[in-house]
């Protein structure tokens, strides 16, 4: 029963315009099957509760209800992140199928934004009450993935196709390390095999920010705007993409 379906959360933001399209009620769950050397948010990635200032709570689908009720007449959409969201998926169908029960709530999208690494019974059962995702492509080139997540990208790559032919593709978001991914044939080969997919596909190309991320040696750099721009210019020459650069 979706009213008796909990899940750990690690937070929630009231209003987002960076977690889909319009202004989103996101959901950060708690655990992810990666280990990226990138993370923001490194204290959701185990999967149980931790110590800290704002540890994650279990939370019904009801008690999730209510708060996107207070926000529901100044929103577009709900987006349920991460940690990684498919590793708990049997609380976001929960989720997904209340709103859509929900008179109050049933013009709200559903969006889900994930790493990917699920496998293809995860998307084929989310899709009746999905209405999009996000996937984030740490690298195209396999040994560079496995060095910035510590985890295979075959997965990733399978849930990009699945999701585009279910048409749930909503944005495929390309995270950018300096001297790590944004080698020029990496980006063309990355460019290149996206268009295959599809070649109007939306786009986003993300710059590495040190905020939030664990110490580490050597230090990860941060790309400027210049080689932003590049890895922009890059992908637009191979195809039609729908780009944005943040």
């Amino acid at each position: 029963m979706k009213d008796h379906a909990t899940g750990l959360v690690a937070s929630t933001i009231a209003f987002s315009n960076v977690d889909g399209p319009g202004n989103r009620f996101v959901v950060f769950l708690q655990g992810c099957n990666f280990d990226c050397v990138a993370c923001h948010n490194p204290q959701t990635i185990p999967g149980h509760a931790v110590e800290g200032d704002h540890p994650p709570l279990r939370m019904t689908v009801p008690e999730l209800l209510t708060q996107i009720r207070r926000a529901a007449p100044f929103l577009s959409g709900i987006t349920v992140s991460g940690g990684e969201a498919t590793q708990q998926a049997g609380f976001v169908h929960a989720l997904f199928t209340a709103v859509k029960d929900d008179r109050s709530l049933a013009h709200l999208t559903c969006f889900v934004d994930s790493n990917g690494a699920c496998g293809p019974d995860t998307w084929a059962g989310l899709s009746p009450v999905m209405d999009g995702a996000m996937i984030d492509l740490k690298c195209l080139d396999a040994q560079i993935h496995q060095q910035m997540t510590g985890q295979p990208n075959d997965e990733v790559l399978a849930s990009i196709r699945q999701l585009h032919a279910l048409g749930l593709l909503y944005e495929v978001r390309l995270l950018i390390l300096a001297g790590v991914n944004n080698g020029t044939e990496l980006v063309e080969r990355t460019a290149e095999w996206l268009a295959a997919v599809d070649p109007a596909m939306r786009v986003k190309v993300i710059g590495f920010r040190q905020h939030g991320v664990r110490p580490r040696t050597p230090a990860l750099v941060e790309p400027n705007a210049h080689e932003l721009q590049a890895v922009a210019t890059m992908l637009q020459a191979a195809a039609g993409f729908d780009i944005c650069v943040i």
